[in-house]
This record gives C-alpha cells, structure tokens and sequence, in this order.
C-alpha cells in the first residue's frame, strides 16, 4: 500500500492510499468513493479494497475534500465536488499509474462514482453499494435541521455521532441532481448491490436505480448486511463480487506469454517502466522507483545486479563451506550500489571519472573461529559473477 495525495481543482491537497496485487502488474485500475461522511480509511472501504488487490487490481481510495486527511473544509464541499474530486482522482491514476477502468461506490460514494462515470471514457464498469437513487436522500440523516439550514444558511448537526456543519448550498446542490437522467447517458456497465435489510437507503433505492438503467446491469443481493457493510465477511464478499463481475465487462490485457530460445528474455511495453523478465520457468518483474518516474512494482536493473552478486556470494560459501564440513548455519549478504568520483579511489588510475562502487557485507552465522571467517571472506571473491564484474565484459548487440 502506497501514500498518495493529488490536488482537485480548487488545489486542495487530497489524501489517498493506492493499493496493489502482491507481485504482479494489476490487471486494471478501480477508483474507490467512500460514504458520506466517512473517510478511505474506513472499514468497510479497506476490506472491499483488499478483496479487490487481492483479485489482481490496482485500487485507489482516497479522501473527499474536507474529510479525513484531505485539505479543505467540509462545510463547503457538497455533491457536486465530490463528483470533481473523483474526477481528480482518476486524472492522478491516469497521470501517474493508468487511467481507471473500475468505479466503485458505499452509499453517496455510489450517486458519484454514477454522476463521474459519465466523464470518463476510460471506465468501462461501475458498481454501487446500497448507493442511494437520488443524491438528495442523504438529506434524510438531517431533515430534522433542514429549516434550520435553510433559514440561518447553515446549521451544525450530528452524523454518527460527529459534528458536521452543513451549509444550505449542500441541500441546493442534492436537489439540482438527476440522477436518472445521468444513468440515460452511462453507457458503461452496472452492478447495483444492496441489502434487503439496508435500514439507512432502503431497497427500494436500488430498484429505482435498476430501472432507470441501461443493459448490461446486473443486481447482487447483499442479504443480512448493514448499510455501513460493517461485517467483515460482507465486505470481503462485495470486493470478490466485485472482481469477479469486472472481469466480464473490464477489458484486461491477456498476460503475455513470453519465449525465448535464449536463457534470459526482458520485455517492457508502455507502462512506464515496468520489464518482465523471464528466465527459463522463472518470471520476475523489474521496474524503477517512483521518483525517477517508474512505480516501483518491481526491484531496479541496478537491485538485480546486486541480487546477483549476493545469490553468487551466498551459494559459494555454502558450497565451500559444506566441502570443508564447517558449521555455518547461515549466510546474509549486505549490498549496496553508488557512484564514486575516481579521486576518492586510491588505487584508480584515470581520475576523471566516476567509479561504481559495490559494498558487500557478509554476516556468517555459526560455530567459525577466525581463522574460517578470513578464509570465507577470500573465497567470496571467487564467485563466479564477482570474477564477471570485475573482468573485462563485451557486449555484443544486434537487431533481431
């Protein structure tokens, strides 16, 4: 999980966790937009996020403007810029990552992602959860201090037992929102989930929603499940619903079978810069850190040298060691690469240039006395790729 922030177009910094699969490129990308009130880090949200990654998306959660750890103040947000801090959102996956083709909605988060969808062409599915069929619903949760906005242009009310300052442009803006008439002009494909026993957004909601649709739309009934999904299990399911649904109506690169008759292939497409490497049976994944413009979904060119080097360093001196028949339980090596100037190496010659300089810290665990470990150290300059780097190497390039 990656910390993450972006700005909306009011340049309020917003706060977000990026979320990825464990060892693979993500399939797609899915923008996730929290209920009302609530925050990405809510419980629900993380669940339904880990359902996801662990389905082989990439998902992006973040705070609306106000709430959370995003600037700004809440009393001045309402639906509409929520639907433009979604819009934010997905321009700094698309800018950094790759464009969403997933939206993802809790309750209001479910209107928006609707209302949002609509301007993104690269989302190709939408799914909601116990989304409400009018945004003005939520004015339910404070009908009680509706004059009171109204009249004194703003009034502070209690949501889950936290203060909130609501302005009497929140309640202007729900009312201007159509939402059937967004749905007419979706054109993406819809998955409505509510529960029957949802006592916050009733049933009915999602009935309304079904019908106002266009097809492809599929309803999933989340019985037994609370509004705010706060069983565990109901989240997983949601998230691994979900998944399974999007990859139907996702478009997801088929993984690229790659073969070579020669012992190492390295294969990068457009996705800055992410390499495949495949070594016989053995795949891996290459790719550069965030600052240098990668996104660090794999170890650097430079980590896989130095994971050479200390694979080559580490099997040597069990080999020896095992000949010798001496106690070592285990070995790690330590390595680290940078660049020198050649003047602060004593014993380079052309000092004009820089140098790079390979640090190896060898730790050797067992019953060794001195003598062993001094023997060990020797012997670590003979492997095989520590005898390659500091031999004299021709590469030989050509077009095929």
């Amino acid at each position: 999980m990656k910390k993450v922030s972006f700005r909306n177009l009011n340049d309020k910094l917003l706060s977000g966790r990026l979320e990825l699969p464990i060892d693979q490129f993500p399939r797609a990308y899915a923008l996730f937009a929290h209920c009302f009130t609530c925050s990405k880090n809510f419980s629900a949200v993380r669940h339904i996020s880990k359902a996801l990654t662990q389905n082989g998306f990439g998902v992006l959660r973040f705070d609306f403007t106000g709430l959370g750890d995003s600037e700004g103040d809440f009393a001045d947000t309402n639906f509409s810029s929520n639907v433009e801090d979604l819009l934010a959102a997905a321009r700094f996956l698309e800018e950094k990552y790759q464009a969403p083709k997933l939206l993802v909605g809790h309750s209001l988060g479910g209107a928006a992602v609707l209302f949002a969808a609509r301007q993104l062409e690269t989302v190709e599915a939408v799914a909601t959860i116990g989304a409400p069929a009018s945004p003005e619903h939520v004015s339910h949760l404070f009908e009680e201090s509706i004059d009171e906005i109204i009249k004194n242009k703003s009034a502070k009310v209690n949501l889950g037992g936290r203060p909130f300052t609501i302005k009497s442009q929140f309640i202007d803006d729900l009312r201007k929102q159509d939402l059937p008439d967004a749905l007419k002009d979706l054109n993406k494909s819809l998955l409505i989930m509510h529960s029957p026993q949802d006592m916050t957004v009733e049933i009915e909601n999602a009935a309304k929603i079904y019908k106002a649709a266009k097809h492809p739309k599929s309803f999933v009934s989340l019985d037994g499940a609370d509004h705010l999904m706060s069983d565990k299990e109901d989240s997983h399911y949601v998230g691994d619903v979900i998944a399974t649904w999007a990859s139907r109506y996702v478009s997801i690169p088929d993984e690229i079978e790659l073969r070579s008759p020669d012992s190492v292939l390295v294969r990068i497409g457009r996705e800055k810069y992410v390499t495949d490497v495949q070594s016989g049976p053995h795949r891996m994944r290459s790719d550069e850190p965030v600052e240098v413009g990668g996104q660090d979904f794999g170890p650097s060119p430079y980590d896989y040298l130095l994971a050479s080097l200390g694979t080559c360093t580490a099997m040597t001196l069990r080999m020896y060691a095992d000949r010798k028949k001496w106690d070592l339980d285990e070995v790690r090596v330590h390595l680290n690469h940078s660049k020198i100037h050649k003047e602060d190496c004593e014993d380079c010659e052309d000092k004009d240039h820089m140098l790079d300089l390979i640090e190896r810290k060898i730790e050797l665990k067992g019953n060794l006395d001195e003598i062993q470990k001094n023997r060990l150290l020797e012997i670590s300059e003979r492997c095989p790729v520590h005898r390659t780097l500091h031999g004299t190497i021709k590469v030989d390039s050509s077009i095929i």
